[in-house]
């Protein structure tokens, strides 16, 4: 009995152990593990860091492109830092984002709590709605807003209509409001997006939490308050990021609307970028502006991330 005892321990714990464990030795594994990752790993190296090295280098080089480069050290990074056109496009791009990520949020955490829970029929057509501009091409979207802006456009023809005509402008070219228009266009852009997010968000929260909140006597805009949206803190997180990302990088938008215009009152960095790069020549001068605009954004989505963290 003891021998037919051992027998079974020693057949039931081989067991287990051929169970537990992978077959194999585990360097081979790990080997086997970085093979199949490297396709990806070598096209990242290619295109991510090797870029990025070089666009530092770069910016450390005085150099237009053609002519043999001269070292010009941390020049580059002076005429950044000092030159008012470039100070001033950062300036305009840390403006655009209360347009593409403060309001778009707030504007996406209204339509939510507006939707959860009173619509019910027909979500998929709002949800298709407001985030049809996330797959619009921006360039059709600039061109559409640059005649939704004109002298005869929708925009001041519904002034017009509602007696508001001494409002009516040219929007994008006016000194003033350029930029305010320019960045409502990034608010009509990203506002689906984080409603998109929000609404999936709002989904994982246990409905028993409004269900209890409900029962103490809480009203639809304290269940929101205290329990909706504390549940999307990560989805707002993820929202900051992706609309802080968008209003700093934004090029293609600016350059269709007012190319920088009037008067550089809406240059931002990614468009200087490009003037310094292919306009003038300052091949070093838009690296350094490019790996300046890298840091920026990599401070504020730091802080996001860091405001936004579930432990906090």
């Amino acid at each position: 009995m003891a021998s037919g005892a051992l027998s079974a321990r020693g057949t039931g714990t081989g067991a287990g152990r051929g169970g537990g464990r992978p077959s194999g030795p585990p360097g081979r594994s790990r080997a086997r593990a970085w093979l199949y990752l490297l396709p990806a790993l070598v096209v990242y190296v290619g295109f991510a860091i090797y870029s990025a090295a070089g666009t530092v280098w770069f910016s450390l080089l005085d150099w237009d492109g053609v002519r043999p480069p001269t070292w010009a050290g941390a020049a580059n990074y002076v005429r950044v830092l000092t030159d008012p056109l470039l100070a001033e496009a950062i300036l305009n791009g840390l403006t655009l984002i209360v347009f593409f990520s403060f309001v778009p949020i707030a504007v996406g955490l209204l339509l939510t709590g507006l939707l959860l829970g009173r619509v019910r029929t027909g979500m998929t057509f709002f949800r298709t709605v407001f985030f049809l501009p996330q797959v619009l091409p921006l360039v059709a979207v600039g061109i559409t807003w640059r005649w939704l802006y004109s002298d005869g456009g929708m925009v001041n023809r519904m002034l017009e209509s509602v007696g508001l005509g001494a409002l009516t402008r040219a929007w994008l070219g006016d000194y003033h409001f350029a930029l305010i228009a320019l960045g409502l266009i990034g608010t009509w852009c990203m506002s689906g997006l984080c409603m998109v997010l929000f609404m999936s968000g709002a989904q994982r929260i246990d409905p028993a939490l409004n269900e209890a909140a409900a029962i103490d006597g809480a009203g639809p805009l304290r269940r929101f308050w205290y329990v909706t949206l504390p549940g999307l803190r990560r989805e707002i997180g993820i929202a900051a990021v992706i609309t802080t990302i968008a209003a700093l990088a934004s090029f293609d938008l600016v350059f269709v609307t007012t190319n920088g215009g009037p008067a550089g009152q809406t240059n931002v960095p990614a468009l200087l970028v490009y003037r310094l790069a292919f306009n003038e020549g300052s091949i070093g001068g838009a690296s350094a502006l490019a790996v300046v605009l890298t840091l920026i954004v990599i401070v504020l989505v730091s802080a996001i991330r860091f405001l936004t963290r579930e432990d906090r």
